[in-house]
């Protein structure tokens, strides 16, 4: 650990007066934009809010809470649907802000809002964040998985077990498995939850058949058409997440097939679109909006001092719609 960064570093870093970088901390005016960008790249570039305390950042509560995502999506915007219900009567504004998809998103967006906008914030499956942060912060799905922040997650493991033992119990035999992201934590455990609902029926899973999609829908659309056009396809295609279980439902289509006469199709989520699809996908639905609303009362509890639990893991369950049926003899 070295010392701790100060504003004067900053301000020598960035060629301005410490008054300056104090204006673009703080949020004041009188900043121009490509001041406050080369001093907001500085400050990222020596983590200068991470080794800031609340107390030190903020002169006053702003009484608004952030949900950061990397983007707005199906999944992410049934989370928010979520926290906004548990922050109602709070007493707190709700802020929600999309950082971008790229490496260090959530520090990036901490810097920027953290102590100067909001108090605290529920961010969304966080991929390099420290337990010290400028803000109270509870980790909804983190890519390393539940050991650093508080954190909101589901049972991925036996989600995935249970959707694969479905598909088995109806009679297949070569299941697909759209993998997820490789650096998620939550994507190694419904691969394992694939794999060990093979191991338990003594069914060897063909390497040919597992893809990783990372959640993208472009992807699983490829990787099906791909595993459709094997010499011996799959009978079942399982995605690791809804948008990529749609994606292969979509192509299948395409192609001519049948859902589910000539292909089954498992989804994961559990997202509005699910039920919306035609046929209606058969998913592992996950309570989207009440860990939304557990990661927003986590955060309240921590703001105000409240005792909370540091993990809370909640249950999935298999819905059973109209995309799996048994193979075709």
């Amino acid at each position: 650990m070295g010392p701790r960064v100060k504003l004067s570093d900053v301000a020598e870093r960035a060629g301005v007066s410490v008054a300056t970088v104090s204006k673009v901390v703080n949020g004041r005016y009188g900043v121009s934009k490509d001041t406050i960008a080369t001093v907001q790249q500085v400050i990222d570039e020596l983590g200068y809010a991470g080794n800031l305390s609340a107390s030190s950042l903020r002169a006053q509560q702003t009484h608004v809470l952030g949900v950061l995502v990397a983007d707005f999506e199906p999944f992410s915007a049934e989370l928010l649907k979520g926290a906004a219900k548990a922050a109602h009567g709070s007493g707190y504004e709700l802020l929600s802000h999309s950082g971008g998809d790229t490496h260090g998103w959530e520090r990036r967006s901490l810097a920027r809002l953290g102590g100067t906008l909001i108090d605290g914030a529920v961010i969304v499956t966080p991929t390099v964040l420290d337990a010290e942060t400028v803000v109270p912060i509870v980790a909804i799905d983190p890519h390393y998985g539940p050991n650093r922040l508080p954190t909101i997650d589901v049972d991925n493991f036996e989600g995935a077990e249970r959707a694969a033992q479905h598909l088995i119990e109806l009679g297949h035999r070569r299941i697909a498995f759209l993998g997820g992201r490789n650096e998620l934590d939550s994507s190694h455990l419904r691969e394992a939850g694939f794999r060990h609902a093979h191991a338990e029926a003594g069914i060897p899973v063909d390497p040919e058949l597992v893809v990783e999609t990372r959640y993208a829908p472009e992807n699983a659309a490829e990787a099906t058409m791909a595993l459709l056009r094997l010499a011996e396809p799959p009978t079942a295609i399982m995605g690791a997440n809804d948008l990529t279980a749609l994606a292969a439902m979509e192509v299948a289509q395409q192609m001519g097939l049948s859902v589910p006469g000539d292909l089954s199709v498992m989804g994961f989520d559990d997202i509005p679109e699910a039920g919306l699809a035609s046929p209606a996908l058969t998913t592992v639905r996950q309570p989207l909006q009440e860990m939304g609303a557990a990661a927003m009362r986590m955060l309240l509890d921590r703001i105000e001092g409240r005792e909370h639990s540091e993990h809370v893991r909640l249950e999935t369950s298999l819905v059973l719609r109209d995309t799996c049926g048994p193979p075709r003899a």
